[in-house]
């Protein structure tokens, strides 16, 4: 584990809080919908240059936050994805400037579901409109404009971070040189959408969940909410992995058959979906997952009309077992881009752990990444 004091880490690192958005000048969704005020919670690594040419912005997957490298003061723990960013890693703050944000509907620090309702006093609850990854976008190039950054170098994200780092790409390619799109998606499967129907229907069937206004009750529809992760952490790793880290190894030196916790898989599950109800909201959970659900840019008329005329290089890149976003996922939304004639470099990854591959240091990912990132500096 990274130390304050190891080579290759930002330091101790804070998340700022901006107002993008007001009740009088208001966040206007696809849907026509209105939000306002709009916060967002963001961090920034390294220097941005002179030119202002350096920058890199950071969309996170579905349970991540602005927290993505460093420590915050007094933790133990590095932000999600600090293996990746840092002096002398892929994404090296000596070099870039590199911008995290958590993404609306989120609930660490950006507006969300979970946020006061203006015209109530109250969290919004299912009163907050459901969101599309257009609306990420809209706020993350609000935050990028506040950031006095006209131009960014590159905008990178793995599973949904890559869904919102693709739409960016071909709404507004004019204000960006890279896309790195890793372990993502362009439509999910019927068996992705499956997956986020039974976890939604988990969190909602919780008697606990009060129709959305839990907190305003006093209460948490923790079960549902630990079920929905549990099912999760399911799909993110590979079989492979699951054997490697558990197999049918007893939770305990004699077996207590029943309905409880015997083995050590069940054990981890538990854990995971305990934990999680520290750090997140359910409602955040049900907003976040329909937005991947109703994913599909490139079914729109005209979707790469804008990339052509201003084209924006791409790199894509999938694991080997990754089951919950295939390398097929990966290799469709090559052919979209390739028949375009569009810039396009792919790789699959030889990874044993499957779709939280993305996550980790490894290092012909990292290579990869270094090397694409290096030369992306050098053209700019």
């Amino acid at each position: 584990m990274s130390t304050h004091g190891e080579p290759g880490s930002v330091g101790v690192v804070a998340t700022s809080t901006v107002r993008l958005f007001s009740d009088s000048d208001p966040l206007v969704l696809v849907s026509g919908a209105t939000l306002g005020p709009v916060d967002v919670a963001y961090e920034t690594y390294g220097t941005l240059n002179a030119d202002r040419s350096n920058a890199v912005f950071i969309c996170h997957a579905l349970t991540g936050d602005a927290h993505a490298a460093g420590f915050h003061e007094g933790a133990t723990r590095p932000g999600w994805w600090d293996n990746l960013i840092g002096p002398g890693k892929p994404l090296d703050t000596d070099r870039f400037f590199v911008i995290s944000a958590n993404l609306l509907g989120g609930c660490q620090g950006t507006t969300g579901p979970s946020s006061e309702n203006p015209e109530t006093g109250t969290a919004y609850g299912l009163d907050f409109p459901l969101l599309e990854v257009a609306d990420f976008v809209t706020v993350h190039r609000a935050l990028v404009a506040h950031l006095g950054i006209d131009r960014l170098l590159a905008v990178v994200g793995g599973s949904l971070g890559g869904m919102q780092a693709l739409q960016w790409s071909l709404d507004h390619p004019d204000e960006l040189a890279h896309a790195v799109v890793v372990a993502s998606s362009s439509r999910l499967t019927a068996q992705n959408i499956a997956f986020s129907a039974v976890a939604r229907r988990a969190i909602m069937a919780d008697r606990q969940f009060k129709n959305g206004q839990y907190a305003a009750e006093g209460t948490s529809p923790a079960v549902g909410l630990s079920i929905a992760r549990m099912m999760a952490h399911i799909t993110y790793l590979s079989e492979d992995a699951f054997t490697e880290k558990f197999g049918r190894a007893p939770q305990f030196e004699t077996s207590r058959r029943g309905f409880g916790i015997d083995f050590a898989v069940e054990s981890y599950l538990d854990h995971q979906g305990t934990a999680f109800l520290e750090r997140f909201d359910a409602l955040s959970y049900l907003y976040l997952t329909r937005v991947m659900d109703y994913f599909d840019p490139f079914s729109n008329a005209g979707a790469l009309d804008r990339v052509r005329e201003h084209p924006v290089r791409y790199l894509v890149l999938s694991f080997d077992t990754d089951w919950r976003f295939s390398t097929e996922h990966s290799l469709r939304i090559v052919r979209h881009l390739e028949s375009n004639r569009l810039p396009v470099t792919f790789r699959e990854l030889k990874s044993a752990y499957g779709h939280d591959s993305f996550l980790l240091a490894d290092p012909a990912y990292h290579a990869t990444l270094k090397a694409y990132f290096d030369r992306a500096l050098e053209d700019a």
